[in-house]
This record gives structure tokens, C-alpha cells and sequence, in this order.
């Protein structure tokens, strides 16, 4: 029972690690500054998002006994291809790499040397990254070992201070109609769930390496360890965003979410603080880019079957991601949330499917079911953005951003009825 509970608390800080960066920690305090009131709705709902439905797929790719071939693999190779290439793409050059320089240049660079010009933090940024995925450094592995509790107890000592000494009260009037969508989108922001199913593999092997050999020992143990990351989040995210709403009647809605943070920090600890906050926030963004830029290059170079060398892979997603960061934090993000909120859907819908998997024998239930949630998330985005598809926000769910549930539904149902292709 020891070893047990030892190995729980060791997957379950693992889990932690995995989930928690320090790009996510400029989204609840943002979150919650926009909700005032209502930021225990909005947390609730960005935790769901993200944490929630990231130990699903946890849990989806342990029951397929897989990686993300596995959870993914039944809508066809070529479908799946394409959208375990667009996972990466999305938490590599895309979206999270680039996010990673734009973080250490408004969060790091900016507070303490001023207004530099963020070509400068970008190329100097992916020239340190490049060098150290060239040589497959194992400093960055040593470093990330002291910089994520380092992170983490600096967030407790702000959290903590935050509710001992709250920076101000919090706005009883939110600054957004629509609390629990916002909530949800926050939480694709932090693209998790698709780092779950690729990254995933290695928390099941590692609870498999420990002994564990049969499947309800490993539901048991994963359970258990996806409890104490859980735990452990909800109370910084929680936290996080509690800061923000405290900070509600202090800033408006037009503040970004970098500068949100420093200000905080900012007056809680001064500029010493800031200082400190900033520096470990940049090495812990050196880390995350590092692994994301390894993992793309070695991703790509397994799929083409070595065509496209490693070396040259992360040389390009280097140059890609520093011209991409050049735009900054807040226009990163806003490309991300369409992109996020069209892949979301099918993944989210793929991971419930594997999860029942064994009593699905039709692979046209999940191939109808991708294709409806990748058809009704692209038309509830032209109707969010006042373009077309109007109707969808008469469906149900709608007002939370989840149209795409009823149709997608429904074209699983169909793919029950159809019988053509390779099935279980």
C-alpha cells in the first residue's frame, strides 16, 4: 500500500507538470477580471475545459491501450493523419511554441528592460532553443526539474497573499455576457487535451513500468494520480483566478493578459517580486518550447518515415515560430481560438467514443461523429463571428458554446446504420 500510494503521488505530480506551464498562468486571472462575481462559474468551467476533459483522454487512451493512433486511428488513416498533424501543428509552430517567446517578451523582457523590440527577444529566444534541441541538451530536462515546483510555490506565496491582502474588491457586474463559453474557450486555450493525447503514452507506461499489469490497477492508480494533479490545479487555477476578479474594479476588459499578471504581482510583492516572477516564467517557457520543439521534429520525422530529417524540422519550426511570435501574445491567441474551437469538438467527441470503444464495432460511428462535430464546429464559428449559419444558435447548448453536440449526435447515429468499411 505504500509503494502505491508513492507511486500516485509521483504520476500525479507528473500529470501536474505535464498540464501546468507557465503560458497557462496568464488565462484565469484574465478570466476572472472579465467575469467580476461570477468568476467561480467561470473558473468551474474553464477547469472542465481543460483539466477535466484532458484526464479523459488520459483515460480514453488507457482504455485503447494505445497512444494517439489509438483513439484517433478509427476514422481512417488518411482523417487521422491529418488531424493527430493538425494536433501537433496547433501545440507546436502554430500556436503554443510562438506563444512561448511572446510570453517571455511581455511577461520577462518588457518589465524589466523595457520597451525592447520584440524581433530581438524572438531571435535571440529560438537561437537559444535551437541550439539546445540540435544537441539534444539534457540541461533543459534538469533545469525543468527546478523551475516547475519553483513556479508553483511562487503562484501558492501569490495566491496566498492575494487572499490575505486582496488588491481590491471584486466587480459585482461581469464585463462579458456570456461567463461559462468564455470559460470554455480559456480552456482550449491551454490545449491541454490535445497534449494529453500526445504526451499521454508516457504517464501509461510510466504507471506499467511501476508493476502495475492489470487493467483496474492501472484505471486505479491513474485515477488516483489524475485526482492529485487535479487537486493540485484546481487550487492554482482557482487561485489564479480568484486574483483576477480581485482585480476587476482596478482594470478594464482591455487590459491584456501578460500585463494583467505583472500588475498583480506587481502589487502584491513590488518590483523586486515582479522581477524574480518574471525570470522564472522565461525559463520555464524555455523548457516547454524546447520539449514542444523536439516532439515536433521527432513527430514529423517518424510520419514521413525519416524523409523529413529531424535536424531540419526544428530548424524550420524554429524560424516559423520566431516570425509567428513577432505578432504578440494577444493576436496569438485570438488565431488560436478559432482553430482551437474547430479541432476541440472532433477530439473531444473521438475521446468519448474510445472510451466506449469496445461495445462500438462500427468505425462509421466514429467517423460520422468526427465528421459532424468538424461540420457544425465550422458553422458555429461563422455564426459566433456574424458571417452565416444563424440557426445554430438555436440548438441546444448553444448559449455555452457547445451547438455542435445535437448534430454531432446525430451524425454518429447514421454511422451506426452504415455498414461499409472496416469494422470491429
Amino acid at each position: 500500500m505504500r509503494k502505491e500510494i508513492k507511486d500516485i503521488l509521483i504520476i500525479g505530480f507528473a500529470l501536474f507538470s505535464m498540464y501546468f506551464g507557465a503560458g497557462n498562468v496568464i488565462f484565469p486571472p484574465f478570466l476572472g477580471l472579465q467575469a467580476g462575481a461570477e468568476w467561480i462559474s467561470a473558473f468551474i468551467s474553464y477547469y472542465i475545459a481543460d483539466i477535466g476533459l484532458a484526464l479523459l483522454a488520459i483515460f480514453a487512451m488507457l482504455r485503447c491501450k494505445s497512444d494517439i493512433e489509438g483513439v484517433i486511428g478509427r476514422i481512417g488513416k488518411l482523417p487521422s493523419t491529418i488531424l493527430s498533424s493538425a494536433i501537433v501543428l496547433c501545440i507546436g509552430p502554430l500556436l503554443a511554441i510562438p506563444r512561448t517567446a511572446a510570453t517571455v517578451h511581455e511577461m520577462t523582457i518588457m518589465p524589466i528592460f523595457g520597451n525592447v523590440n520584440v524581433v530581438i527577444t524572438s531571435v535571440l529566444f529560438f537561437l537559444l532553443i535551437l541550439i539546445l534541441c540540435i544537441n539534444e541538451s539534457s540541461v533543459i530536462d534538469i533545469v525543468g526539474k527546478f523551475l516547475t515546483p519553483a513556479l508553483i510555490a511562487g503562484l501558492i506565496i501569490l495566491i496566498v497573499k492575494g487572499i490575505i491582502d486582496p488588491i481590491g474588491n471584486i466587480s459585482p457586474e461581469p464585463k462579458i455576457t456570456y461567463i461559462i463559453s468564455e470559460g470554455i474557450s480559456s480552456g482550449y486555450q491551454t490545449m491541454d487535451v490535445l497534449a494529453s493525447l500526445i504526451f499521454g503514452v508516457i504517464v501509461l507506461k510510466s504507471v506499467k513500468e511501476r508493476g502495475y499489469t492489470t487493467e483496474k490497477k492501472q484505471f486505479l492508480v491513474t485515477g488516483a494520480s489524475g485526482i492529485v494533479a487535479g487537486i493540485g490545479l484546481f487550487v492554482i487555477y482557482g487561485g489564479l483566478t480568484y486574483l483576477g476578479a480581485t482585480s476587476s474594479e482596478l482594470f478594464t476588459g482591455r487590459i491584456s493578459r501578460s500585463e494583467l499578471v505583472i500588475n498583480i504581482v506587481k502589487m502584491l510583492f513590488g518590483n523586486f517580486g515582479t522581477i524574480i516572477f518574471a525570470i522564472v516564467v522565461a525559463l520555464a517557457c524555455i523548457t516547454t518550447a524546447a520539449a514542444l520543439v523536439s516532439s515536433t521534429g521527432a513527430f514529423f520525422n517518424d510520419i514521413t518515415k525519416g524523409k523529413l530529417p529531424y535536424k531540419g524540422i526544428v530548424i524550420f519550426v524554429c524560424i516559423f515560430s520566431a516570425v509567428t511570435a513577432n505578432l504578440g501574445l494577444d493576436y496569438i491567441i485570438a488565431v488560436a481560438s478559432p482553430i482551437l474551437s474547430i479541432i476541440y469538438p472532433s477530439a473531444i467527441t473521438l475521446i468519448v467514443l474510445t472510451i466506449f470503444g469496445e461495445r462500438i464495432k462500427n468505425d462509421n460511428v466514429f467517423k460520422f461523429a468526427a465528421l459532424g462535430a468538424l461540420i457544425s464546429s465550422i458553422m458555429e464559428i461563422l455564426m459566433v463571428n456574424n458571417i452565416a449559419c444563424h440557426f445554430m444558435m438555436k440548438m441546444p447548448f448553444a448559449s455555452i458554446g457547445f451547438s455542435w453536440v445535437i448534430p454531432t449526435i446525430i451524425f454518429g447515429i447514421i454511422g451506426h446504420f452504415v455498414k461499409f468499411g472496416n469494422n470491429k
